[in-house]
């Protein structure tokens, strides 16, 4: 009896961890529903290859993950990938004339506990460049890039 008791509250110390989902967008405008294009747009992912950072603890982030799966790839981030991320395609919100000192180490340790890019004075979200490469968009993540992506930081890498 005891066994099961622990066993459950591992499980949940796992899940409540905080973990960074990163999403990128990988299929374009064209014939995407309504629907589709209004939940790419509350999660700004307003266009092709742009990538969000969100938690994996949010019920309804997740439902609208699931909901857009067919034109997004997602996947927990590593911090290793995510310093290289803000520290290459983090961009200012008063525009590219302002440059501002960016503390990359600073900025993923405050991502970590659950801060937003917009506290840090960056854009929240990353515009990445077609992967090197090329990828299957078509398919769905073991053959593809589609859906729940296993190996979202080697994909967030090429894109770099």
């Amino acid at each position: 009896m005891e066994s099961k008791i622990k066993e459950k509250t591992s499980k949940n110390k796992e899940t409540s961890e905080k973990k960074l989902l990163a999403v990128i967008r990988i299929s374009g405008i064209l014939h995407v529903r309504n629907d589709m294009a209004n939940t790419l747009d509350r999660l700004m992912l307003r266009r092709k290859y742009s990538c969000v950072l969100i938690s994996s603890n949010n019920k309804n982030l997740c439902g609208m993950l699931k909901k857009i799966r067919n034109f997004i790839s997602y996947g927990v981030i590593d911090e290793n990938i995510l310093e290289k991320l803000v520290k290459e395609r983090g961009k200012s919100i008063e525009g590219n004339k302002k440059k501002i000192k960016i503390d990359t180490n600073d900025v993923v340790k405050g991502l970590v506990e659950g801060k937003k890019l917009n506290e840090f004075g960056l854009k929240s979200f990353f515009r990445l460049h077609p992967p090197r490469g090329g990828i299957r968009s078509k398919l769905h993540y073991p053959k593809g890039v589609l859906g729940e992506n296993k190996e979202i930081n080697k994909l967030i890498e090429r894109m770099l």
